[in-house]
Order: structure tokens, then sequence, then C-alpha cells
């Protein structure tokens, strides 16, 4: 049974190694971060996407320093400096999506946001068999993003940039992942962006802090989609490959389309359905190192 608390703070790395598959580590990753986004959807009424998505990093920042007792150990000034890019990486990555969503259906947008994570399994890709799943995966998000998104150029342009906050994220979270700190060096990194970011998204998260019950739901936000969500990315990311890690966040769409069906009654079409089939084509050809 996946015992979240010692995947949070690292514990017992190598049982965890040895029993749970990656790839449903990565789905419960997925599931976790989406089931998040649907909470924040239902929030925006009430506070600024901004403001959740603020409090969204305040959230996971206090769960994952808690979870790992503190900082995980003294920090140099390289491992403090790769923990801090990552957080801001994640953090405006969060920020943007939050815009996107706002505008765009969650499945829509998740799909079109991994041009990101394509550009960066391009160019780590090296074999033909990675670039026909590379290709399958990628057509398998066209399909998903349904090629357009009418009427809707802001949250195009807020999901194209954190596609590119994502293609960060991916580089700076694979480097603390090797810190071998478990989670705390995430959870650093999201409490310098908490106070990096505070000017802006402290002002847009006030209206949450009318009721305890709205700035719960928003700090748990935060504990869903990025403590759970990434926190599990910092273990898979030491068991696998980037390349493979870039490639397999195609899943992402995916499980957008799952959670907005159950939950936020977004119905797939038989195209949706084509596009999921592509991608876990691609997840099936490619390499497993």
């Amino acid at each position: 049974m996946l015992n979240p608390t010692a995947v949070l703070t690292g514990a017992d790395a190598s049982t965890t190694k040895r029993t749970i598959p990656v790839e449903l580590l990565f789905v419960v990753s997925a599931l976790s971060q989406y089931i998040g986004a649907s909470i924040a959807v239902k929030r925006f009424g009430e506070v600024q996407p901004i403001g959740v998505a603020w409090l969204r990093v305040v959230g996971a920042a206090a769960a994952l320093l808690a979870f790992n007792r503190g900082f995980g150990g003294k920090w140099t000034k390289p491992d403090l400096k790769a923990a801090a890019f990552l957080g801001m990486a994640t953090a405006l990555m969060n920020g943007f999506f939050f815009l996107a969503i706002d505008r765009l259906p969650l499945g829509k947008g998740v799909a079109i946001e991994f041009i990101g994570p394509i550009a960066v399994a391009a160019w780590l890709t090296r074999t033909r068999r990675n670039a026909i799943a590379l290709a399958c995966a990628a057509l398998g998000v066209v399909v998903l993003s349904g090629g357009e998104i009418s009427g809707e150029p802001l949250g195009l342009l807020f999901i194209l940039l954190a596609s590119a906050m994502w293609a960060g994220y991916i580089v700076t979270a694979t480097k603390v992942a090797k810190l071998d700190r478990g989670t705390a060096g995430l959870g650093v990194g999201l409490g310098i962006a908490c106070l990096a970011l505070a000017p802006v998204g402290l002002p847009l998260a006030l209206p949450a802090f009318s009721s305890w019950g709205l700035l719960a739901l928003c700090l748990l936000v935060g504990v869903f989609s990025n403590a759970i969500g990434y926190g599990l990315d910092q273990l898979i990311m030491r068991r696998i490959s980037t390349r493979r890690y870039a490639v397999m966040l195609a899943l992402l769409p995916v499980s957008a389309v799952a959670v907005g069906f159950v939950v936020l009654h977004q119905r797939p079409t038989a195209t949706d359905l084509v596009g999921v089939a592509l991608v876990l084509s691609g997840l099936w050809v490619q390499d497993r190192t």
C-alpha cells in the first residue's frame, strides 16, 4: 500500500522503489494534481486565480516542510539556488495555468500546455523507438487540444506561458531530485517562491481569509496539486531518465480529461478518446530507461 508520508519525506525509498511501479506513482501524481485543479476552478468565483495559485504554493510549502520536519539539513549556495529556481518555476507555472483554465476547458488546456514537456523530450530523444513514442504522444496531445481554442486568445497566451514554465520545472526539478533530500528541496523552493510572490499573490488572496472553509479549500489545492503531485514527481525523477519522465507527462492530459469528466462534467468526445489512445500508445512504445 502506498504510504503518502513515506513518499513525501523520502523515507523507505528503497522499499517504494521495489514495490510500486513508476507508472502507478505517475498516475497518482497526475490525478492528485488535477483533483486539486478542479477544486481550484470551483473557487475562482470567490477568489481570483492568482490568489488561489499563491495559496496553493503556501499550502504545499507548509505541508512539505511539516512532513520533512524542517529544511532537510544544511544547504549550500548552489543547492539553495537550484531549489529557488524550482520553486519559482513551479509557482509561475501554477499561476499562468490557473489564469488559463479560468478561460479554457481543463483537458484542452493541459493538452496545449504539454508543448513544454514535448520540447524537453524532443531535445533528449536519441533513438528511433523513442522518436516514434514521442510522435505518438505529441499527436495524441494535439488531438486532445482540439487543434484550436476559438475566442480565447488570452487563455491561449496564459497556457503557452505555463507551458514554458513547465519545461523549466522539468529541468530544475530533476536537479533538485538528485540532491536526495526527499521532498525537502521542493518545500524549500516553494517557501522561497511564497515570499518572492507575496506582494502580488497575497492581496489577491485576501478574500479567502473571509472564511475558514474557503481558506482551507484553497490551501488544500496546494496539498493535492503540489505537495502530493510534485512530491511524487521528486521520487519518480530519482528512478527514471528526464527523457522518459517528459514523455510520461503525456499521461497528464489524459488524467485531466478524466478528472474534467468526473468532477467538472466536461464530457470527452470521440476525438478526445482517440487522443487518449495515441498518448497511451506512445507510452507503451518508448524505451523503459
